[in-house]
């Protein structure tokens, strides 16, 4: 049958659509592979709305604590992840659990002071995964569990722009911030970056500007932490968000 005139991509799509529902549709515009990934993506994210986390204990709290290297500062302006790392911690130890790490190619030039700061190089990342199948995997790993994060708010920004251009869904996990954390337990101290935190609390620095390095440093901060928590008789998630949201 000759192709009605005037059908293009999207009118092929349009007509999957009406014929099959969003997934063949999809699956048309972007591939199987890619299809799958954003399907398993929307699906966690749905399913994530209806966890309730705030009543967990701290000491069994399952989070994440992941860290993201980037192009620049500006998700929404051109700027990409070019690294995420993650650890599994489960109270104040970590899980018997690999570590994540990957690299991923931002289809665009790395910046020559990223690289300077991170190791991260153009031939490094040229042939990593892209976005969605860094995301994919990332959220895999993730799973239901809180992440933690120092500074979330540029992980956060940086999370929402990749899941919404890939997958049209926003982050809907619960974020711990240790920065955050280390205010409210410190306010008169005013040194809240990661390599003051780090010195204070006698943590080793390994290799800074490292996604998985920084993570696996972070978690060490926030089991430091955890233990001022508990003798501020503090025992659940729902607890520390309280205490958190006053400051």
């Amino acid at each position: 049958m000759n192709e009605p005139k005037g059908t293009n991509s999207m009118g092929r799509m349009w007509h999957l659509y009406k014929m099959g529902g969003l997934t063949p549709a999809i699956a048309s515009m972007l591939g199987s592979s890619n299809a799958q990934q954003m399907a398993f993506i929307r699906s966690m994210s749905r399913d994530q709305r209806k966890e309730n986390t705030l009543d967990i204990p701290l000491a069994e709290l399952e989070a994440v604590v992941f860290d993201l290297e980037t192009t620049g500062f500006y998700p929404y302006n051109g700027d990409e992840i070019i690294s995420i790392g993650g650890v599994i911690v489960r109270g104040g130890e970590f899980a018997e659990a690999e570590p994540f790490y990957r690299l991923v190619n931002p289809k665009r030039k790395v910046p020559r002071h990223i690289t300077e700061l991170t190791g991260i190089t153009n031939d490094m990342v040229e042939n990593a995964p892209d976005i969605m199948h860094g995301l994919h995997d990332f959220m895999d790993f993730v799973g239901k569990r809180v992440l933690i994060a120092h500074g979330s708010g540029h992980d956060k920004q940086f999370l929402n722009s990749a899941l919404w251009r890939t997958s049209k869904v926003n982050l809907t996990h619960r974020v711990l911030d240790t920065m955050m954390i280390a205010k409210w337990l410190n306010p008169a101290s005013g040194q809240y970056g990661l390599d003051e935190l780090l010195e204070t609390y006698g943590i080793e620095i390994t290799e800074r500007h490292h996604a998985l390095h920084d993570s696996i440093m972070t978690a060490n901060l926030y089991f430091s932490f955890l233990k001022q928590i508990h003798a501020r008789n503090l025992t659940t998630l729902g607890d520390l968000y309280a205490y958190l949201s006053r400051h």
